[in-house]
């Protein structure tokens, strides 16, 4: 494996894969950043990423951990350059380049994974299955709610809440719920929302709070609530699920409890306990099943196994959230 981007998601994508395989190069602009991730795990530190790519190193994998905004070039280049990419969400920030992803991988016939952790959530995995048995009958409606704390430190001295790297709460935050709704329910057929920046004016480029509704093609109506602005910490990531047979609620602040079921003749058993979350420091993230995600890799790659997030579904997550976006800009400005 190589690494592209040193930063704070790299650290968990190195040691699963320093855990797994072998980590032979890393690279990131900021040499300091680069160094000391390669002096950590005996890796080369490279400061360019076409030297990089480049580099006869028999790598096989290169994992992309640079700021969303530069995903789909990285990407594309490490697919041209004969290798397969595993890319941290989001895909891309750009609808038109997850297409390039995709399109480039399938000419250079690699594989292109997709980081979508979340899926792996015990509460999450038994909720799809149910309602993939029929549990829940006809799915009605659902709620989404994303309530995180960010504050001006996450965003100092940083690519986070810039348009271009970064793209918007949505793509940084909260893209893992936007799969999961996509993932669990379907696709989506329309979407109202609207968005404002209340509390980080001066500090980020987009919106920190959002409402949106949306309607699936299959019926079901839903809203996905999301703010940044939880006092001080984090708060709650939550799904609830409304069908004609059933109702759940998978909760807790990262959608890791199965906090509510009442189901027709079932019942949810005990769940084995989950990951922890992310832990950055001053702030902590989505749940850390990234181990998962490589042993599925690895299945795939050495075993022929089957991949569980393909590059179309982080597509799909992008092109949900950009259609979220375009409506906000219509309501806003209505």
């Amino acid at each position: 494996f190589a690494l592209i981007g040193c930063g704070r998601i790299a650290q968990r994508h190195a040691e699963h894969i320093n855990n797994k395989a072998c980590l032979k190069a890393v690279c990131d602009i900021d040499k300091d950043k680069a160094n000391s991730l390669a002096n950590k795990y005996g890796a080369i530190p490279f400061y360019n990423v076409e030297e990089l790519l480049n580099a006869d190193l028999g790598i096989d994998v290169v994992s992309i951990c640079s700021p969303n905004g530069l995903h789909a070039e990285h990407t594309i280049k490490a697919l041209q350059s004969g290798f397969h990419v595993l890319c941290e969400k989001p895909l891309s920030i750009s609808v038109s380049d997850c297409g390039d992803m995709i399109k480039t991988a399938e000419k250079f016939n690699k594989r292109l994974f997709v980081i979508k952790q979340n899926r792996f959530n015990p509460p999450v995995t038994a909720v799809k299955n149910a309602i993939e048995e029929g549990r829940l009958g006809r799915i009605l409606s659902v709620q989404m709610s994303c309530f995180w704390n960010r504050n001006s430190d996450y965003y100092l001295n940083s690519w986070k809440g810039t348009k271009n790297l970064d793209g918007g709460t949505l793509f940084t935050q909260f893209s893992h719920f936007v799969d999961l709704l996509y993932w669990i329910v379907g696709d989506i057929k329309k979407i109202y929302a609207l968005t404002k920046n209340l509390l980080h004016e001066d500090i980020i480029e987009f919106e920190d709070t959002g409402v949106v509704a949306v309607e699936f093609y299959n019926g079901a109506l839903g809203t996905i609530n999301y703010t940044v602005n939880s006092y001080e910490k984090n708060m709650e990531g939550s799904l609830t699920i409304f069908g004609e047979k059933g109702t759940v609620k998978i909760g807790g602040q990262y959608l890791n409890e199965l906090e509510y079921q009442n189901i027709e003749g079932y019942s949810i058993g005990e769940l084995p306990k989950g990951g922890t979350a992310n832990n950055y420091g001053t702030y902590q993230g989505s749940m850390s099943n990234h181990d998962k995600v490589y042993d599925n890799l690895l299945d795939v790659l050495v075993n022929g196994g089957s991949i569980t997030t393909s590059g179309y579904e982080g597509l799909k997550t992008v092109e949900i959230i950009d259609r979220v976006y375009q409506s906000a800009k219509q309501l806003n400005n209505a």
